[in-house]
């Protein structure tokens, strides 16, 4: 299993800063050198479909800067990063039909984070899935794209 995985330690206690960023999945992604599916970017943050949602439509939104979790991630950084969470959330509420919006940002191992890279999961919700996290959901072919398309239209800050 990679490390950036999983693990009981944090990234600052493993590697060393340049290390850090060059292994980051999510500094990856920012990047260029990771594909992705892009719902909205600025110049601070960037929000992209997980490729391992628990619904249709979950996103992910990052600071671009790398920032381990909430702990060391500047407080306008933080600021910035949540009108981007509300931004698209609103946008996926309304273009998904969703029936409620779960917002979650999991900090450390034992709250169960598994990228060392600040970020925080949009995951919309319908009143049939009963508010149930754990489920997956698995897309077909063009479907990430296509929701792609659809919220971009309406997330023009």
């Amino acid at each position: 299993m990679p490390l950036w995985y999983h693990t009981t330690m944090s990234n600052t206690e493993i590697h060393d800063e340049d290390t850090l960023i060059a292994n980051c999945v999510f500094c990856n992604i920012v990047n260029g050198k990771i594909p992705s599916v892009k719902l909205f970017e600025n110049e601070e943050t960037l929000a992209f479909l997980d490729i391992n949602p628990n619904t249709r439509g979950h996103t992910l939104v990052i600071p671009k800067a790398h920032h381990e979790n909430i702990y060391g991630l500047p407080a306008e950084t933080l600021a910035r990063t949540m009108l981007t969470v509300q931004h698209v959330a609103i946008a996926l509420k309304n273009e998904l039909n969703a029936d409620g919006i779960n917002i979650v940002m999991n900090n450390e191992s034992a709250a169960g984070q598994l990228i060392w890279h600040a970020h925080v999961h949009i995951i919309p919700r319908t009143n049939e899935d009963n508010g149930y996290v754990g489920q997956k959901y698995t897309y077909i072919a063009g479907e990430m794209e296509e929701i792609a398309e659809q919220i971009k239209g309406t997330l023009i800050l």
